[in-house]
């Protein structure tokens, strides 16, 4: 053991790489990408720090070549998931003892690893296995993965050091415990980031976790469980049980020893998550913090003033509408813009879209890859095909979807003449984007529209150059997005700099990237010492006068 007031590495946002042509690490991706598409790999389940097979597997698919099979996952059932929770609890007592340094240790190394020797794998399985571009999976995969473990490990060395005051003769301390159980973690398939911060975040402050990651992004989390065991993680502190979510899940919301859920996914698995932990809450130990992410219907609102600055706003609305497929939670899905500003932007965004190249992932020229499966496909389709019916919806660019080889979909603009067509309140998850059109000098009824007729509350940003205007949409839009940008694109919240989170129907709040997530991971008590107990049951008052 040590005994010092142990000084945590100062954390710094990892550097995004270009992958530019003739870059070493654009050679060393590319080689990478290469080796890991010609194998077909085995994942385990990792419970106890032990591999399993259970005899069911999953086919793990390229979205982009659906007929190419990267790996075969094995599935855990009802009785897996019993088995990590026993697994989870066997190893709490000892983890939540380790002291923090120790622990800290672990995930600063994992860091260290994914920046190094892990970081052409754990974008390659991401690019392959999520249909990524090399872009997307470095901002994602890499740079926001190392993020998020580095800065957590800070923010939990920061809540330890706050401390009570104490008064002459006492000294008063928080002890910060973990939670008393184990914590469920569920991640989706459109972050690998989110794949690592869902489980390690409660692991940093001392819990142990049972974690399930989406079918869809398999291949990128058990790259990172690799990583995990090569820094040193000890035994049960993070299971790994891939698996059908309605089964996993009800095992792990079954156990009495449930301590939290840290969630990130569908609104409508959450909400079935929330209500499963309302009927069983006699059952549990304590109650169960509830962490939830969920869904979007991000917004870019334009003020006429934005007409001096067409060129950034057609570029956000490009980006932050089709980078990664629309496949974003924070993706923008509609836009609100004044008939002047409409009139010159609407053949800039035409020619812009037109130009975007979708395909393969591993050729880098492609701007977009597929969406993730035949399920999104679908979905997007109905879409599409209620875009091309007409009556208040008109296809502006795109509207074309294949899925011979891949599941492919143009990037597509679609303009509405009412407010609440469902393409503008309903969260699609794909590169479809509504536009709807106001009135110059009906500014601040439709903030208010905007505000109020989608149930979402994630993302959103205002374009304008009039101050008035951007101080009426702040204080109009306040609580209509978690993550607010000011003449920039809704997507790319940078750990530690912009802490991510929605509220309404986007979640809890609880802010990824910043130290009010890591405060749900941990149970303070409260500890005081008097120096000089008193020895006498009488007050000074009680005496005769």
């Amino acid at each position: 053991m040590i005994e010092a007031n142990v000084r945590i590495p100062t954390p710094f946002n990892e550097p995004v790489l270009a992958y530019a042509p003739g870059s070493p690490e654009r050679a060393h991706l590319k080689e990478t990408l290469q080796r890991m598409a010609g194998e077909r790999r085995e994942i385990p389940l990792f419970i106890g720090g032990k591999e399993m097979r259970t005899g069911r597997t999953l086919e793990v698919r390229m979205p982009h070549r659906h007929r190419h099979v990267l790996a075969l996952a094995q599935e855990a059932d009802g009785a897996h998931v019993e088995q990590a929770i026993a697994a989870a609890q066997a190893a709490r007592a000892h983890w939540a003892r380790t002291p923090f340094h120790q622990r800290a240790a672990v995930f600063l190394k994992a860091a260290e690893l994914l920046a190094t020797k892990y970081r052409a794998p754990i974008n390659a399985a991401t690019m392959l296995g999520q249909s990524k571009t090399a872009h997307q999976a470095e901002i994602d995969a890499a740079c926001e993965s190392i993020d998020f473990l580095r800065f957590n490990v800070a923010f939990g060395h920061e809540l330890h050091s706050q401390q009570p005051l104490s008064a002459p003769g006492i000294w008063n301390m928080t002890d910060y415990r973990p939670l008393d159980g184990f914590v469920f973690a569920v991640s989706p398939f459109n972050f690998t980031s989110i794949g690592v911060n869902l489980p390690t975040a409660p692991a940093i402050m001392g819990n142990t976790v049972v974690y399930k990651p989406a079918s869809t992004a398999i291949y990128s989390a058990w790259t990172f469980m690799e990583v995990l065991r090569e820094a040193g993680l000890p035994e049960g502190v993070i299971n790994f049980v891939p698996g059908k979510g309605s089964e996993v899940g009800r095992a792990a919301l079954a156990s009495p020893a449930l301590g939290g859920i840290h969630f990130t996914g569908s609104t409508g698995t959450f909400n079935g998550m929330w209500k499963t932990v309302a009927e069983n809450i006699g059952r549990y130990r304590q109650y169960p913090r509830l962490v939830g992410e969920t869904g979007g219907k991000d917004f870019i609102f334009a003020h006429a003033s934005a007409i001096d600055d067409l060129d950034a706003l057609a570029t956000a609305i490009v980006r932050g509408g089709f980078e990664y497929q629309g496949q974003k939670c924070s993706a923008c899905s509609r836009v609100y813009l004044p008939e002047s500003v409409w009139a010159v932007l609407k053949p800039r965004l035409q020619e812009m879209i037109a130009e975007i190249r979708v395909g393969d992932v591993a050729d880098f020229r492609n701007f977009m890859g597929a969406v993730i499966d035949e399920a999104s496909f679908a979905n997007v389709s109905s879409y599409l095909e209620l875009a091309r019916r007409g009556g208040e919806a008109s296809i502006v660019a795109g509207g074309e979807a294949d899925k011979r080889e891949g599941f492919f979909v143009r990037p597509t603009l679609v303009q509405l003449s009412n407010p609440r067509h469902r393409i503008m309140v309903e969260e699609i998850f794909a590169p479809l984007v509504g536009v709807f059109v106001y009135p110059d000098n009906r500014y601040l009824e439709t903030l208010r529209e905007c505000d109020q007729s989608a149930a979402y509350a994630l993302t959103g940003a205002i374009f304008a150059r009039d101050r008035k205007a951007i101080a009426t949409a702040m204080d109009e839009l306040r609580f209509a997005a978690g993550n607010f940008y000011v003449n920039d694109k809704p997507t790319g919240a940078v750990v530690g700099q912009q802490p991510f989170g929605g509220s309404r129907a986007s979640g809890t709040n609880d802010k990824a990237g910043s130290a009010l997530n890591l405060v749900r991971w941990i149970s303070a008590r409260t500890i005081k010492e008097t120096f000089t107990p008193p020895t006498k049951v009488g007050y000074p008052f009680m005496g005769a006068e």
